[in-house]
């Protein structure tokens, strides 16, 4: 089809997106905001044809694509000379009539609101056109012509796409929100809709949406890095490399939109970009970082499209995959965790069993599922042997892997030749398939009992196991330090995941129960088992004893037996005590007596000194490590039983034999641990524990940081159990102040994190429970809470963020406490605020106001003062309205507050306006509401308030209360006639009242505020064991 001769000029521009300054001034000059109509002239054939289409288009999307052709018929038909034209267009027709007509419906665009789907369809209908009409042109061109390189050659659609763009460019800076939102959304919709674009216009495209980019509209920012996405992805290395710039024409665009990335307020900027950006080596850890944006659309962006378009998943470092994994698995949002189940359980999968069937021919779908090797490469890939155990995220993957395919749960055989190859990751499986269909009921139970091997069998797996273990650790500690020593990691994985499956059996089978028994007795006394296996074993053992007295007396006995045996290697030729602490000796005491005070003269003396010193000092370690393990099995032990102390003859032998004499030892590591198994016997004995709360307190005052974690811990265990120790009337008024500066000290420890935070979990469970009731750590907490020192601790701002609503909201007692401490609250964080630093930030006054008078509203109690409307049998209505005598209790202490002499003029203001927002119920008890009007009257008569938005604040409450205090006196009048049916608060109420009360109800309801919750990850406190008293 030969070409028609255009009058513009027909030559070609390089692709390489230079601009001269010349050119690109003259553009920035011509910009206008304003949207000028150009002078139409007469109605044409042409333009009521395309019209015609335009109209077409905005009706539904289903036919653009046939449109887009009939659009391109007629642009051909402008353009191109067509042989044999029919004469289906009467008028001859240039190409710049065509592009002027386009251009005509694209202003028309311009002012049609977002709201309008008709302007989105025609912004899709114009980017299919562009092009299907490009796709068209390039393939009209002759061959030689466009295998040209760096070429782009004009055609009718780059000439029509550089008419659109010279009038929507000036318009990118309109000061009317929908044309800028228009302008920026067709210029977006152009660049995505071509493979090139000319030079000239490329730097003017980057430029306005960069400004774009910083709108202060969401949805024209959304539209800007739309069109910069792709944009982004032209950007050669060395672009990227340069430094950053506050020029936008040489600063990187890909870091302009990595950092819009990480920090626009809007949702869907960030989810944009996430979808739209390049994924290069560059991008990809700030796209991955998204798994932990606030919002939860992004997050399940991030694993439902993100990751199963990224391709192979083995290309990620181990490290990242945990991280996904973890994140998205535990992650608040249940669409997240499903997104992030199904990513590993089809996703990843695939790329494993693709790889395990590849060959000659490419796998079908048939070959590739199921299959063991590829789920067992799976497993490799995340690292089972360490991200099973502890806090590891393999087994919740494991779980959403069963969960979700049934193909894999019927597929596999657990027979003989699987449990005598065991690897770590074959073992991981069969105790992920166990674990998983015990925890379900029903048919899952059953495929367990079939797949699963007998009590018997599987014992004699794990026997094998553990001797093999047990022989490669005795060999590598027979090994001198020159020679290479085998790793036994994975050697002990596998025995633990055994274990883990034995845990869960059933042992109503006598024979296997007496063949796991008798197994797991040898097993616990053998001296080189790890604390984890070793802790395993006790938990089996417990779960074969049964759960009853005489079953819990047989495992102390069968544990206490272990203990001696493995006592026994400290000295097999000695007796095992010689000392008056019992069980246990000073190593280091024994150390200092055995080695000479005087030099003895000569070498042999010499050497048979430091000879005789070496050994002293060996057998002191491994005394000491002796007596640790002893003290390992007696924790675990106590940490399996539920029965009384005292009524148990082992328990009181452990006490007695072990745990006391570990507590009395000069050595820090037994002291510590003795102290550990103390505390667990406590909690099976009142009189035990009291005894010892003074000891417990003492470690705290003396002990190091780990300790005193312990010793925290042990205090809220023990008060948990025994809470009357706290609460009965005959408790030692010296006990609880002792107990009170413990954890007034714990909480003021911002130099120990640990200790600090484990103070405040202590204290938060133990007021939840109403063991602890003191107003004084009230205040200590929630100032805390509001503390900038502590926004670093995530563990105490966790704990408070859950704690201090639950504990207002649960009962109006602990309102009332809240409430009383209130004033002082914001005294102490305004004094706060002035002593900082310059730089430092502190939550401002006005949210701590407004999160004290959210704890203390009480139509916010969970378990009563909730409005409720109810009849009795002779039809009459009972309204029972909420008391809200804890917000007068509340103004009253803040009013007090605040014509206090000395009160500074900030905390003044933020008290008054504090009052201003206090909720006033008039069925609230007279006295208080007549108290807190005086209180009102008096402050307003001392002119308290010396600003405009304090003193309306004062008015308005003044007015409330007046209001208030005179409905409740009308209430009482009415409350003496003879028709008054209905109460509020004690008072009698007409009917005709009711309405009334009903809307004052519906009213506050209304007025009711919501408090931002706040969260974050509590990290597991973490023991130094070097430290000494």
């Amino acid at each position: 089809m030969p070409g028609r001769v255009s009058t513009r000029s027909s030559s070609t521009s390089q692709a390489t997106h230079i601009v001269s300054s010349q050119n690109l001034s003259t553009r920035r000059t011509a910009a206008s905001s304003r949207i000028e109509i150009p002078d139409e002239g007469p109605s044409t054939s042409l333009r009521t044809r395309i019209c015609e289409i335009f109209k077409d288009a905005q009706r539904s999307s289903a036919g653009h694509r046939k449109l887009a052709t009939s659009l391109r018929k007629v642009q051909e038909a402008c353009c191109y000379e067509i042989p044999h034209a029919q004469g289906k267009v009467q008028e001859k027709f240039e190409e710049d009539d065509f592009n002027l007509e386009v251009a005509r419906c694209v202003i028309r665009l311009l002012c049609v609101k977002k709201s309008e789907s008709v302007g989105d369809r025609i912004v899709h209908f114009l980017g299919t056109f562009l092009r299907r009409a490009s796709e068209k042109d390039i393939a009209l061109l002759p061959e030689e012509q466009v295998e040209e390189k760096q070429t782009l050659p004009e055609t009718p659609s780059t000439r029509l796409t550089a008419h659109i763009l010279s009038i929507l460019l000036p318009l990118l800076d309109s000061k009317e929100k929908v044309v800028r939102f228009r302008a920026t959304q067709l210029v977006a919709q152009v660049i995505n809709s071509l493979d090139s674009i000319e030079d000239e216009y490329y730097q003017l495209i980057r430029t306005g949406l960069l400004k774009r980019m910083r709108d202060k509209e969401p949805t024209i920012r959304v539209q800007a890095v739309l069109g910069l996405g792709r944009l982004a992805g032209n950007e050669t290395e060395e672009d990227q490399e340069e430094p950053a710039s506050d020029d936008d024409d040489t600063s990187s665009l890909l870091r302009k939109l990595l950092e819009v990335l990480q920090n626009d307020s809007s949702t869907d900027v960030r989810r944009s970009l996430l979808l739209n950006l390049p994924l290069t080596p560059t991008t990809l850890p700030f796209l991955l970082e998204r798994a932990r944006d606030v919002d939860p659309a992004i997050r399940r962006a991030l694993y439902s499209r993100l990751l199963p378009a990224l391709g192979d998943f083995r290309h990620l470092s181990l490290s990242m995959r945990e991280k996904l994994l973890r994140w998205g698995l535990r992650d608040r949002d249940e669409t997240v965790r499903k997104a992030t189940g199904r990513l590993f359980s089809q996703r990843w999968i695939e790329d494993c069993a693709a790889s395990a069937t590849a060959g000659e021919s490419k796998p079908t779908a048939e070959d590739i599922f199921p299959n063991l090797d590829g789920l067992l490469e799976l497993l490799e890939r995340i690292d089972v042997v360490n991200s099973a155990t502890g806090s590891g995220i393999a087994t919740e993957a494991m779980r959403e892997f069963w969960s979700e395919r049934q193909d894999y749960r019927h597929a596999f055989i657990f027979d003989d030749a699987f449990w005598d190859r065991l690897t770590p990751e074959s073992v991981f499986v069969a105790r992920s398939f166990n674990d998983f269909c015990k925890e379900e009921t029903g048919t899952f139970e059953l495929l367990a009992e079939e797949k699963m091997p007998e009590v018997t069998k599987l014992a004699f797996f794990l026997q094998r196991y553990t001797n093999d273990l047990v022989n490669r650790m005795r060999y590598n500690n027979a090994m001198t330090e020159s020679e290479e020593q085998e790793d036994t990691v994975e050697k002990e994985f596998i025995v633990e995941q055994l274990l883990h499956i034995a845990k869960a059996l059933d042992y109503t089978d006598e024979i296997g129960r007496r063949k796991m028994f008798s197994l797991l007795r040898e097993t616990l006394a053998i001296e080189e088992l790890p604390e984890e296996i070793t802790r395993l074993v006790v938990d089996v053992l417990s779960g074969v004893c049964g759960s009853e007295a005489a079953g819990e007396r047989e495992f102390c006995g069968i544990v206490l037996e272990a203990i001696a045996e493995v006592h026994d290697n400290v000295a097999p030729d000695e007796p095992l005590a010689d000392n008056d602490d019992g069980s246990f000796h000073s190593a280091r005491s024994e150390l200092s007596d055995s080695t000479p005070t005087k030099a003895r003269s000569g070498g042999s003396a010499t050497a048979a000194k430091d000879d005789n010193s070496e050994m002293v000092e060996a057998k002191a370690v491994r005394e000491i490590m002796i007596n640790i393990k002893c003290l390992h099995i007696a924790q675990c032990m106590l940490e399996n039983v539920e029965g009384s102390l005292q009524q148990n003859i082992h328990l009181v032998t452990t006490l007695n034999n072990l745990v006391v004499p570990a507590v009395r030892s000069h050595e820090a590591p037994i002291r510590e641990r003795g102290l550990l198994c103390l505390g667990l016997c406590c909690l099976l004995d009142k009189a035990l524990a009291d005894e010892n709360l003074t000891l417990f307190l003492h470690c705290f005052t003396k002990g190091h940081d780990a300790l005193q974690v312990s010793a925290l811990h042990i205090l809220c265990d023990i008060f948990t159990t025994h809470s009357n120790l706290l609460t009965a009337e005959t408790a030692d008024p010296a006990l609880h102040r002792s107990l009170y500066r413990v954890f007034s000290r714990g909480l003021k420890a911002a130099h120990a994190p640990e200790v600090q935070s484990a103070a405040t979990t202590a204290l938060c469970k133990l007021m939840l429970t109403s063991v602890v009731e003191d107003e004084d750590l009230l205040k200590q907490l929630v100032t805390l809470f509001f503390d900038p020192a502590t926004k670093d601790n995530a563990a105490v701002i966790q704990a408070l963020s859950y704690f201090l609503p639950v504990f207002c909201h649960s009962k109006r007692e602990n309102m009332e406490k809240m409430a009383a401490v209130a004033a002082a609250v914001v005294h102490t964080h305004v004094n706060l605020a002035d002593e900082l630093e310059e730089g430092e930030e502190v939550v401002s006054a006005t949210t701590v106001a407004n999160m004290l008078l959210d704890w203390t509203d009480t139509r916010k109690l969970v378990a009563q003062d909730v409005a409720v409307v109810t009849y009795n049998g002779a039809r009459d209505t009972e309204v029972k309205g909420t008391n809200g005598d804890v917000h007068l209790t509340l103004a009253e202490t803040l009013l007090e507050r605040a014509m206090t002499y000395g009160c500074p003029k900030e905390e003044r203001k933020t008290l008054v306006n504090m009052v201003g927002k206090i909720c006033i119920i008039s069925n609230s008890s007279r006295e208080k509401l007549q108290t807190v009007t005086d209180l009102a009257t008096e402050a307003m008569d001392a002119k308290i308030a010396t600003d405009t938005t304090t003193r309306n604040a004062l008015n308005k409450i003044h007015q409330a209360l007046c209001n208030a205090l005179g409905e409740a006196d009308s209430v009482g009048r009415s409350a003496q006639g003879p028709n008054a049916n209905e109460t509020v608060a004690g008072h009698r109420l007409g009917t005709e009242d009711i309405s009334d009360v009903e809307g004052t109800l519906l009213k506050l309801e209304e007025k009711r505020t919501v408090t931002p919750g706040q969260d974050a990850l509590v990290d597991e406190l973490l023991l130094d064991e070097n430290e000494d008293l």
